[in-house]
């Protein structure tokens, strides 16, 4: 099995039982996908990507729903009216963030699967912002602790391993929720 098919099994493995276990005993008006990051910066355009995909595959789906996109930036600036928006809007919503993340050298290129909300920007802003009930990360580059030396690693990371990871990913969404 390649890297690539141990990837892909992975997330559709976790995506699949921690989606199952947060939503059981939930009714749900909307199924949210929050995908933040931006598309100035390539090891960013994770979530803005994965956003763009989820868009056509569910543009005729009633009870989901794709925030952000490359069209539709969603990052640390406007989060705070994005989640108002939402919570305004519905009153019983699932949302499941998806962005780009930093870890060690040997994670490049993982999809992580978290029942927890995501702290957006953590690796740049001392600010905590979480987000969604649950949380899905596609690890573009290695965590050098230190803003500055993140953001140039983010300006360098290869747009073939974000599209490769943002392709698996919406692969994965799709079977999950037989789409």
């Amino acid at each position: 099995m390649t890297f690539k098919e141990e990837i892909y099994n992975s997330f559709v493995q976790n995506f699949s039982s921690i989606l199952r276990e947060k939503t059981r005993n939930l009714e749900l008006s909307k199924l949210i996908f929050l995908c933040i990051g931006t598309d100035k910066v390539m090891g960013d355009s994770f979530g803005p990507l994965v956003g763009y995909k989820l868009k056509y595959l569910f543009e005729y789906e009633e009870n989901i729903e794709v925030i952000g996109s490359l069209d539709d930036i969603i990052c640390i600036h406007n989060i705070s009216r994005i989640m108002n928006d939402i919570t305004n809007k519905y009153e019983e919503a699932f949302i499941i963030a998806i962005d780009a993340a930093l870890s060690n050298k040997t994670d490049i290129g993982k999809i992580i699967v978290s029942k927890n909300s995501m702290n957006i920007g953590s690796s740049f802003y001392k600010k905590n912002i979480y987000v969604g009930d649950m949380s899905i990360k596609g690890v573009v580059s290695r965590d050098l602790n230190n803003p500055k030396y993140n953001f140039k690693l983010l300006q360098n990371t290869s747009l073939n391993l974000i599209m490769n990871m943002a392709d698996l990913v919406v692969k994965g969404i799709s079977k999950v929720l037989n789409v």
